[in-house]
Formats: structure tokens, C-alpha cells, sequence
């Protein structure tokens, strides 16, 4: 088949439904993207062919502005067709880890990613020697190179050899992370552990995150013991792929002439430094809240000393499940106050093969939202477990995919891509919702309690806990920085250090046992270069967003779908200060503490209802 023909289809998006009936298709449809491993392999060698035909622009971009638009364009529609190679092979590798072909399949990918990377190294150099003037001349004289403006931005670029240079490390940089994924998520021996009604589940990831939520308290800390033993079994491991990798980004910072790993980050992604200093320096002021809720955790519970183990379970006690349907239904009510059409768009998603649902073997853990194939819809990876949890991450993920999805439509590809910074602010919001709507609707107090107890336990984890990583992320890189080596050891001490300092352990709030510190090892997100304190200030900016919308603010709604819309077309902070939130100010991080006080308010008053009666 033609490759223009093989484009077309791929950037054929499937009709929307608006049939009211809650359909699921449980395993997403790869095939939206190539209807088979031939076609994959037929495109993937035509853009391979294709690649010197962007190496051909070098040296013409300051010929003219229809040459300009040219080499642009070109170098789009090869971005568009490498990031839909990508999708197709990364998810189905994602599917089961253990499969050498397709894990085969998508290094491949990576590594035509790099020589695209590498025939084009010189753009940038040769962008920024036309200087700002003449470029922003042609983009006047050129309406067709409107939709580039943004993206036509330079900073920090190397000369056309140092930028070949830095392209051709690509994959090696890379390597710390994917090889930590194939290490936690396919080789690593997750042990069996045995339960009470006589199974023996491994005890993987997803198993972790289910049992680390019982009612029992000795299975807990069985659960803990194990998991983190296990774990800690690989912390020299672990720690030498990770120490690799914060050395990666101080030498990509380095090379680009940045004073620190930080500032090339968050210059990367234009978020200003203060707004990241503003969230560690109000988190630690607002650690007096996280320890009032650690404390009624503790009264709740009915636990002598509460310890870190203890963090996960319900504060009460909710027998329900929350099938995949059912599920599907209620989020999809949740989301009603954002529209008609929102709504609709979200249940053709659930019906159209967007997703792989359930937990199997060789699986990778967790959750995510993939929106590299343009033009064809996001695809989700989740591991459903039937509670209200998996519930829960399920309006996460779908707010990722909605935003990609409402993006991909108003946005040319240039502009499509949404800044890190932006990016969990749809799928927060999406939990609040969810979790609001939940508490409103309850029939009881030991549901209300539940529902409330699951929204102190979101803000704890995506505001605190996320705000703590993030200052771990910073201590990780400034150590590095300064010519300290990582140890598994290191990255064990510093994180103990932390955990205990966040959860008041010195006064007795909350005990954490040292074998818990490696609690480092099992989380991913370290490998993504300042990404993962950006949960904090989403959720900070989120809960606002979501609280106007759901009291019918005039223009709250509409001003949040213009976000989402916005793609990457400005800056992340100043298309969110349109939206109605300024990061740089202390108001929405000293707002989570005020959801968090009255949440807790509202508890204390209902255990008081109790105790009187």
C-alpha cells in the first residue's frame, strides 16, 4: 500500500458516537493506527527512506519563507508518522513486557527516532544564526508559518556539530530508564504471598497496590515487609540506573551551557523557577496540615501508633465494587458539568478500543495516557482492580486523553503538544469531580466518610506526596552537581531522611520503618527529568479550576475548555493565568490546605455526631 495511502488512514479519526448506552471495549485497538505488523513495517522503512529529505533543508532556511515553510512541514509530517510508529509499537511491547519481538520492534523505533534526531541536529543551530528578526519576518510574510511561531522559539542551542553530537546520545541517555522498566516490570522476582482465603498472588506491582489497602492490618505490613525486601534486594541496582540517569541530565545541562539540571528542565518546558520554589517552600509550611490528617488517620483507624504502612487503607471501610461499566457510567456523570460534548467524546472513547483495561502477565504496571499518534486518538494503559481506586485513576487517565483528544482537534501538529506542566491538570480535575460528586451523593456517614477520606487521601498523594518527590528529585540533582556519587545507599539515606521529615516522624505523627526508605526504587517517574512534582501543582491548580466550574462561576467552564484546547500554543503558566490561576503567587498551594482543613472539618463533625450518640 502507497505510504500516502497508509497516512491517510492513519490520520482518519473514527467517528463520534453519541449513543447514550455505557458500551466498554476493554483492549484498545491498535489497529486504528496500522491494520497490521506489515503495514508497521512498510511505514517505518519509508520514513527511514524518507529521513534524508529533511536533511536536504540544511542550509536553505534563510532562503526564503516559502523554503522555511517547506523544511517545516516536512519535518512535521515525519514527527506525525514516527510518533504513530511509536504508539503502535511501544504499547503493543507495553502489553506484555516479555515479548522480545515487539520490545524488538519498539527499540527500533527509538532508535529511527535518534537518526531523525540526528538529520536534523543542524536546525536548530541554523534557526537561531538567522536571528530572531529575519525569522520573525518570515513568519509575517508567510501566513502559513503561523501556526510555527510558537514553535519556532530558540534557546540554548549548540552549534549544528554539538547539537549531532547530543542527538546521537539519544538512546544511551535514555537507557537508564527503559532499562529500569524491563528490570520492575519483567525480569525483577516479585515473590508469591499468601492470604487468608488461600491464594497466592505475586506479589508484582498492581498486586502491591491492591493489598496495600486491606482492612488487615498484619497483612499490611506483610505486604510492605515483602514488597520493599524484595525490592531492596536491587537497590545497588537500582540505584546505579538512577544515579546514571541524574548524571544524564546534568550532562545534557551542561553541554547546553545550563547552571543546573533544573534550569535546563524547566527552561525546556518555559515554566519560571519561582513557581517551583513556591511549591517546595508553601509545602513545607503546610506540613502542619498533612500532620493533622495523619493524626485523625490515626484516631480513625484505631491504630496505637500509626505507621507508614498504614497510609493506604480507607480511613472506613467501603464494601463495593465498582465494575468496569459501572464505573464508565458514573465517570461519565462525574464529567457532566463539562458538557454535552465532553461527555459524549469521553463515552465514544470507552466504546472505540482506546484502552487495555486489565492486569496480565507481563504487563507494565500502573497507568497512562499515550497521545502520540496525532490525528488518530489518545490510547490508555490501565490495570483495572475493580475498587474505587482503579475508579478513580480511570477519570485520571481519561482527563489526560480528553485534554490530548480536545487538543489534537483545535490544534495544528506544532502546537498540539501541551507543556508537562499543563499536562495533570485535566485528569485532577477529573478526580475531583469524581470524588465531589461521590461525597454529595452518599447515603450514609460510613460513605460519606469513605468518599471523604479518598479526597484527603488524593491531595496527601498527588499534593504532598508528589511536592516530596519533587524536592527529592531536586536533592538528587543538586548532589550530583555538586561530583557526589548516587549509591543505592545514598538515594536510600536521603529518601529516609525525607519521608520522616514529611510525615513527622521525630514527633511520633507517623513511624517509617527503615526498610521502607527504598520506596525510591519503585517509583518511575524519577526517570522523566522534572516532571513529577508537576502532580503537586496541577492538583494545587486543578482543585480551583474544579471548584469554579462545580458552583457555576460565569465562564469557569468555558475558560477550562479553552485550556485544554490551547495545546501548546503559549506558555504553560501564562495559558493557565487565562484559565484564572497565577502558580507564581501562594494562593492555589495554601488553597489545597483549605480543602484539606474543611474536608477534615467536616469528618471531626460527624465523629463528633458519633461519640454523642
Amino acid at each position: 500500500m502507497p505510504v500516502a495511502l497508509l497516512l491517510a488512514l492513519a490520520l482518519a479519526t473514527p467517528a463520534l458516537a453519541a449513543d447514550p448506552a455505557p458500551t466498554v471495549d476493554a483492549t484498545w485497538h491498535l489497529e486504528h493506527v496500522f491494520a497490521s505488523v506489515d503495514a508497521f513495517q512498510a511505514e517505518r522503512d519509508a520514513v527511514v527512506a524518507d529521513l534524508p529529505k529533511v536533511a536536504a533543508c540544511k542550509g536553505t532556511l534563510g532562503k526564503d519563507a516559502a523554503t522555511l515553510l517547506a523544511c517545516l512541514d516536512a519535518q512535521s509530517l515525519l514527527q506525525q508518522r514516527m510518533g504513530r510508529l511509536w504508539t503502535y509499537a511501544s504499547d503493543h511491547a507495553n502489553a506484555d513486557l516479555r515479548d522480545d519481538a515487539w520490545r524488538g520492534r519498539r527499540d527500533d523505533v527509538a532508535l529511527v527516532n535518534q537518526q531523525y534526531s540526528t538529520a536534523t541536529s543542524w536546525f536548530e543551530p541554523e534557526l537561531k544564526e538567522l536571528g530572531s528578526e529575519r525569522v520573525e519576518a518570515m513568519i509575517a510574510a508567510e501566513p502559513g508559518l503561523a501556526p510555527y511561531a510558537w514553535p519556532l522559539r530558540v534557546a540554548h542551542i549548540l552549534s549544528p556539530a554539538e547539537e549531532r553530537i547530543l542527538a546521537l546520545g539519544g538512546v544511551v541517555l535514555d537507557a537508564p530508564g527503559t532499562t529500569y522498566q524491563t528490570l520492575a516490570y519483567s525480569e525483577l522476582p516479585w515473590p508469591k504471598i499468601n492470604l487468608a482465603d488461600g491464594t497466592s498472588p505475586v506479589l508484582n506491582q498492581a498486586q502491591y497496590t491492591l493489598l496495600r489497602a486491606s482492612p488487615d492490618a498484619a497483612l499490611r505490613k506483610q505486604v510492605y515487609d515483602t514488597f520493599f525486601g524484595t525490592l531492596g534486594g536491587y537497590q545497588d541496582t537500582a540505584g546505579s540506573l538512577l544515579g546514571t540517569q541524574m548524571a544524564s541530565h546534568w550532562w545534557v545541562a551542561q553541554a547546553r551551557g545550563y547552571a543546573s539540571s533544573a534550569e535546563a528542565a524547566l527552561d525546556g518546558s518555559l515554566v519560571p523557577r519561582q513557581i517551583y520554589d513556591t511549591l517546595v517552600r508553601e509545602t513545607r509550611a503546610n506540613l502542619p496540615t498533612l500532620h493533622r490528617y495523619l493524626k485523625l488517620r490515626q484516631r480513625m483507624l484505631g491504630v496505637e501508633q500509626l505507621g507508614y504502612q498504614d497510609l493506604y487503607v480507607p480511613l472506613v471501610n467501603l464494601d463495593k465494587k465498582f465494575p468496569l461499566e459501572d464505573a464508565q457510567r458514573t465517570v461519565l456523570t462525574a464529567v457532566a458539568p463539562l458538557g454535552r460534548d465532553y461527555v459524549n467524546n469521553m463515552r465514544a472513547g470507552f466504546a472505540g478500543g482506546w484502552m487495555d483495561v486489565y492486569p496480565t502477565p507481563g504487563k507494565q504496571g500502573g497507568a497512562y495516557m499515550d497521545d502520540a499518534a496525532y490525528g488518530v486518538h489518545p490510547y490508555l494503559l490501565l490495570n483495572y482492580n475493580d475498587d474505587y481506586e482503579s475508579m478513580s485513576t480511570l477519570a485520571h487517565e481519561w482527563g489526560h486523553a480528553m485534554h490530548s483528544y480536545s487538543s489534537m482537534k483545535s490544534q495544528p501538529y506544532a502546537t498540539s503538544q501541551y507543556a508537562t506542566f499543563i499536562a495533570e491538570i485535566a485528569s485532577t480535575f477529573n478526580e475531583a469531580l469524581l470524588v465531589d460528586m461521590m461525597i454529595a451523593k452518599s447515603k450514609t456517614d460510613d460513605e460519606k466518610l469513605f468518599y471523604l477520606g479518598q479526597a484527603l487521601e488524593s491531595l496527601r498523594t498527588t499534593y504532598f506526596r508528589q511536592a516530596m518527590f519533587g524536592e527529592f528529585e531536586l536533592a538528587m540533582h543538586e548532589k550530583v552537581e555538586k561530583g557526589e556519587p548516587l549509591t543505592g545507599a545514598t538515594l536510600t539515606t536521603m529518601y529516609g531522611d525525607m519521608l520522616r521529615d514529611y510525615y513527622g516522624a521525630a514527633d511520633g505523627t507517623c513511624t517509617v520503618d527503615p526498610a521502607y526508605a527504598v520506596e525510591w526504587a519503585y517509583i518511575p517517574h524519577f526517570y522523566y527529568n522534572y516532571y513529577v512534582w508537576q502532580y503537586a501543582t496541577s492538583i494545587a491548580a486543578s482543585s480551583l479550576l474544579a471548584e469554579r466550574v462545580e458552583r457555576h462561576q460565569p465562564g469557569a467552564r468555558d475558560r477550562y475548555l479553552a485550556l485544554l484546547a490551547a495545546g501548546g500554543s503559549a506558555e504553560p503558566d501564562v495559558l493557565l493565568k487565562a484559565a484564572g490561576v497565577d502558580m507564581t503567587s501562594p494562593e492555589p498551594y495554601r488553597a489545597v490546605a483549605t480543602r484539606m482543613n474543611a474536608i477534615m472539618d467536616r469528618i471531626e463533625t460527624i465523629l463528633a455526631k458519633r461519640e454523642k450518640n
